[in-house]
């Protein structure tokens, strides 16, 4: 088998893992995907909002996804870790499932647009913006964008500082696309400069001394040049 070849299969493989993870985790709520080749196998660490749920009572419902994975994609000895999302209204994958939960349930598109942008900002990032495309108000297919705070579209800024997410959201008129993009709070974009070792130089407090009882104050005096005639 040639390289491409292998590198279009593997891609193949890691996108049919991922909306496979996507289905079989959804009531946790899946939040990121992970997939490292180790030594020992296959490590697979997934993100989740309720890790317990896909844990199982006793690891059983975590075994029974790792059987599946080997089987169905053929890896090497998989084995699943899953993380706890701490801070879920900066994880883009989440904010667009729970976006998307929102439209089924029947939120018009506008208030749940603005509301998520909301939520997001009050969690610290410096930026997102929230894309809705498919049939909101009519029969034609439209898009709508929700914006705050500052996001980059291209150049090393949006490859290290911009986390995307994508889910549908099934409604009787159709299937609306989320796409949900947050810049993380620690973002340092290329045009904020910080002078290190630059200090303002201050002057130095008078020390006023009080006179002494009997003394006379002392004043002291301070000569002033007088200021140069002009030449006639």
């Amino acid at each position: 088998m040639s390289a491409e070849r292998k590198v279009i299969q593997e891609a193949t493989r890691r996108v049919l893992l991922k909306d496979f993870l996507v289905r079989e985790s959804a009531r946790a709520g899946f939040g990121g995907l992970d997939i490292q080749r180790t030594p020992m196998g296959t490590r697979v660490t997934l993100i989740c909002e309720r890790p317990g749920i896909l844990i199982g009572r006793r690891g059983e419902i975590i075994k029974r996804l790792t059987d599946d994975i080997q089987h169905r994609f053929q890896l090497d000895n998989p084995q699943i870790e899953v993380k706890e999302e701490r801070q879920p209204s900066l994880n883009a994958q989440l904010m667009a499932e729970k976006l998307a939960s929102t439209l089924e349930r029947g939120w018009h598109f506008r208030r749940a647009g603005h509301s998520t942008v909301r939520r997001i900002m009050e969690s610290g990032a410096r930026g997102c913006q929230v894309i809705l495309s498919g049939k909101l108000t009519g029969e034609r297919h439209r898009t709508e964008r929700f914006k705050a705070g500052t996001i980059k579209y291209c150049g090393d800024g949006v490859r290290l500082f911009i986390e995307k997410g994508f889910y549908q959201a099934r409604l009787k008129p159709g299937v609306i696309g989320v796409n949900v993009w947050i810049m993380r709070p620690s973002a340092k974009l290329p045009d904020e400069i910080k002078v290190k070792g630059v200090s303002e130089r201050r002057p130095a407090p008078v020390e006023i001394v009080p006179p002494i009882e009997g003394d006379e104050a002392v004043v002291p005096i301070i000569d002033i040049p007088a200021a140069e005639e002009p030449p006639p």
